[in-house]
């Protein structure tokens, strides 16, 4: 969830990294929070996670940001992680149709298990590759339509579009957080504008009528 903190950073924002493995989910991770990208990266065991603070509309973020493993073993024990989750990077692979065709299914068990309104930003990964491409950039787009989901393809290996898609769903979420906040101090705002103790009288008046009625 989104948790407010006094000293370090105002806001703490849980995304979760998905998709199937093999598709650099680990190196946009590693990327975005170090600034490093290692070929010889292994697939992911269960779940890791990061973080990375930076400045959204002058308040500070901290983006913790949560690796689960692609494979289908591990997918019972990362379904937890899901909770709490108030953003998703969904990744596919731009040179494996299979990667993209599998979406779905990872959209189906993002919204079984999230928040209906996290906010879900699809990568196609590795567009360094474009020469190997299967998976169209308007492919990505049309099925990002289809979903109601930002999309960017991005290249960890180049750092291309890792950055502005991270900032993209955090500014998102940050916009949804905002709009809470605001519409809950106007509803607590609205409910002491009629006089002084105005809740503590109705709940006075309804214990009255409660006994009035027991009475007859």
């Amino acid at each position: 969830m989104a948790h407010r903190v006094d000293h370090e950073y105002d806001y703490l924002f849980k995304i979760v990294l998905i998709g199937d493995s093999g598709v650099g989910k680990s190196n946009i991770l590693s990327r975005f929070t170090r600034n490093e990208f290692c070929l010889e990266s292994k697939s992911t065991i269960g779940v890791e996670f990061a973080t990375r603070t930076l400045q959204v509309h002058g308040k500070t973020v901290k983006a913790q940001i949560w690796d689960t493993a692609g494979q289908e073993r591990y997918r019972a024990i990362t379904s937890a992680y899901y909770r709490g989750a108030v953003g998703a990077f969904l990744v596919y692979d731009i040179t494996k149709r299979q990667t993209f065709d599998n979406v779905q299914r990872w959209l189906r068990e993002l919204r079984d298990h999230a928040d209906s309104n996290i906010v879900i930003m699809m990568a196609g990964n590795k567009s360094d590759l474009n020469h190997l491409r299967a998976v169209t950039e308007e492919d990505g787009h049309s099925l990002a339509e289809r979903e109601s989901l930002s999309f960017l393809e991005t290249s960890a290996l180049e750092a291309t579009n890792v950055e502005k898609a991270f900032q993209t769903i955090l500014t998102e979420i940050y916009h949804i957080i905002s709009k809470k906040a605001l519409a809950a101090q106007e509803a607590a705002g609205n409910s002491t504008l009629p006089g002084q103790g105005t809740t503590i009288n109705v709940a006075d008046t309804s214990g009255n009528t409660k006994r009035g009625c027991c009475s007859t």
